[in-house]
């Protein structure tokens, strides 16, 4: 492992993980409405999800990169189901009927991956750029990936935890719907990011 190509690889990873995104936002909304440790299982599946896409772009990078359609119908794709999940937090109900709202799990997380198009984009960047940290080759990818999930889960977890703590602030049920519009809106806002051109 080479000690003078970890810094540059750690200043992409690090704001990429922890700056606001679908993975981030919806955490924190889920944190707020269900509380830290019922979104643990979503936070997982988002961990396998993404570095089960990070092991695919790392095998077929080049193959994404020479065909850019296909990647813009994902981006697509990945906007309108952020929009849906947007959507729900916007207009779920309040405190007092938190028993009824929707738990997202493990197969959420793990299927928000396949249309999330920061996630696409973190790791086409990653693959692209001339990293040698962990030698050339596949093998290398690979440990890149793991390395991104070393930052990433952390990440998706403290979000979660933020989310709880705003629980703890909006605790009436007008405080909550304000919260639940406010991260239903920040979310949205992300899939109308991704869906323009960059």
């Amino acid at each position: 492992m080479s000690s003078t190509g970890l810094f540059p690889v750690l200043i992409f990873i690090i704001p990429m993980c922890f700056t606001p995104g679908p993975n981030n936002l919806l955490c924190a909304a889920h944190g707020s409405q269900h509380g830290f440790r019922n979104t643990i299982p979503l936070t997982l599946g988002m961990a396998i999800g993404w570095s089960t896409l990070g092991i695919f772009v790392a095998i077929a990078a080049d193959l994404i990169e020479k065909n850019e359609e296909i990647f813009r119908i994902l981006t697509y794709f990945g906007a309108i189901y952020i929009s849906y999940l947007a959507y729900k937090i916007a207009t779920a109900r309040t405190i007092e009927y938190e028993q009824n709202t929707e738990l997202l799990g493990i197969k959420t997380g793990i299927l928000l991956q396949l249309v999330n198009g920061k996630a696409w984009i973190h790791f086409l960047v990653l693959m692209a750029i001339p990293f040698t940290l962990f030698g050339p080759g596949l093998i290398g990818k690979i440990a890149l990936v793991f390395l991104n999930l070393f930052f990433g889960l952390p990440a998706v977890l403290s979000w979660s935890y933020f989310g709880t703590i705003l629980r703890g602030f909006f605790n009436t049920p007008n405080k909550v719907k304000w919260l639940n519009y406010s991260l239903g809106f920040s979310l949205f806002g992300v899939a109308l990011w991704i869906a323009l051109p960059h």
